[in-house]
């Protein structure tokens, strides 16, 4: 299918292993529509807008610092989703992936806001214990990164951001509690307030932070994260989960990958019939649709499923 361009990508001089901007890839003569075919075709990924890289590279922490150094300019900081992005914590839905994470970089507030095509951002009060080196690129600590996405970004989106930095930077919720007095004043400070006492390092997912948002604000019991189940073979986890003290309910598996593919399907369904059926659990399954579409439905759902999970408890007495 692509034997005709597969020549150019290995002949081309491109820096392969290593991302590369589209400039560089058009002065060695691949134009924008050729380059567009080596994405769709698969042999090159796109980083994020105008730089790529080649797609059997790995995805680590150091190409990601190598790709922003070719458009960060040196004084400017990484910040938001883009910060996260580059301390290794992606915000963006498994079916948003190929959508590249937006390049939000921030000035001092000493120099002038950065103009340049496919950049969002401005200029920040930024200290030095916000800022952190990943790579000889400047970007956002992970806990400064975590307040200003609480700040500025939808509630559900900010709980996420709270909980995959927490999980990922190691900060403490006392030190969280600490930064909050900081913004007073500043846009987003009641949201900021508000989420960080509900942040949980131990939800592994966007989706599964939004789902549990939903949950306490439907005024449910508090949630927990993450069960441990011991079956026949290994531990197993659950995801987010309402416990009492004499039955637990898992509450959901998001889909927040996408469409997942059959074999997943076909695990996802084996590992709830298991529960069902080995522990007694009674589940219901959120989706997109139900957490993120149209979030209303959401607390009826939880509702009856704790009251088929009461009345199980009570016939089973």
């Amino acid at each position: 299918m692509y034997d005709d361009i597969e020549p150019l990508l290995s002949d081309a001089g491109l820096p392969l292993g290593q991302p590369f901007t589209a400039a560089q890839s058009r002065a060695r003569g691949i134009t924008p529509d050729v380059l567009g075919r080596m994405c769709r075709e698969g042999l090159v990924r796109r980083v994020f807008r105008g730089v790529y890289v080649d797609a059997a590279a790995d995805d680590t922490l150091a190409s990601r610092a190598q790709a922003l150094a070719l458009v960060v300019p040196p004084t400017a900081i990484v910040t938001d989703e883009c910060a996260a992005w580059a301390l290794g914590v992606d915000l963006l839905a498994r079916g948003d992936h190929l959508i590249p994470p937006p390049l939000s970089i921030h000035q001092p507030l000493e120099r002038t806001r950065v103009r340049q095509p496919r950049t969002a951002g401005g200029r920040r009060t930024l200290t030095a214990r916000d800022i952190e080196l990943v790579n000889g690129i400047r970007v956002t600590s992970g806990l400064r990164t975590a307040c200003d996405l609480a700040r500025l970004r939808a509630r559900p989106r900010g709980l996420a951001a709270l909980d995959a930095l927490q999980r990922r930077q190691g900060f403490s919720a006392e030190q969280l509690a600490a930064e909050i007095p900081r913004f007073a004043g500043h846009r987003g400070v009641v949201r900021l307030r508000e989420l960080a006492p509900l942040a949980d390092p131990h939800a592994e997912s966007p989706a599964e932070s939004a789902m549990r948002l939903l949950w306490l604000d439907a005024g449910l019991p508090s949630v927990t994260t993450q069960i441990p189940v011991l079956d026949d073979w290994a531990m197993r986890s659950t995801g987010s989960t309402w416990a009492s003290r004499r039955s637990v309910t898992p509450r959901s598996t998001t889909a927040w990958r996408g469409t997942p593919s059959p074999e997943q399907e076909n695990h996802d369904r084996r590992r709830r019939t298991w529960l069902r059926e080995h522990r007694g659990w009674d589940i219901d399954v959120l989706g997109r649709e139900e957490v993120f579409l149209r979030p209303q439905r959401a607390p009826e759902i939880f509702r009856s499923g704790i009251a088929r999970a009461e009345w199980r408890r009570a016939h089973a007495a």
